[in-house]
């Protein structure tokens, strides 16, 4: 069964948001685990791509915004997309940073939910928490 966290920020700035989304996905790839960032919209999905160059000192994460067309074989281990590739993903790791529960989460070993404080954004979190927890997964939170 997918293991869902949900990491809880005492902030409502989006770049904290994203900041967190990157650190997780640089700690999944330390374990060498691929990881499909899904963002809110197109323009968080360009911004992501902006960040993921350059939010720590000396890192760079090996990355790719999915277009839907991406090879059968792919050397990025992260990909950004706002709407999921057609064909399976070879990916380990779903980051969510949409309003909504993507209906392919359960494709993955782990989903990653970030919550800020935005009030909106909060509620849906908590939406999102009680649909995973209403089909009887097991969830973790952290705050951050």
């Amino acid at each position: 069964m997918t293991q869902i966290d949900f990491y809880i920020l005492q902030t409502d700035s989006e770049e904290p948001r994203l900041k967190v989304a990157c650190r997780l996905t640089e700690k999944a790839l330390r374990q060498q685990q691929r990881v499909f960032l899904y963002p809110a919209s197109h323009g968080e999905a360009r911004r992501l791509d902006e960040i993921l160059w350059t939010f720590s000192q000396g890192s760079f994460i090996p990355h790719r915004i999915a277009d839907g067309n991406e090879p059968r074989e792919w050397l990025e281990p992260v990909l950004i997309g706002s709407a999921h590739p057609e064909r399976e993903m070879d990916c380990d790791v779903l980051i969510n940073l949409a309003d909504e529960v993507p209906e392919f989460f359960s494709r993955y070993q782990r989903v990653a939910e970030i919550v800020d404080a935005d009030a909106a954004r909060r509620e849906k979190g908590r939406e999102r928490f009680r649909f995973y927890r209403d089909r009887g997964y097991q969830l973790q939170t952290h705050q951050v």
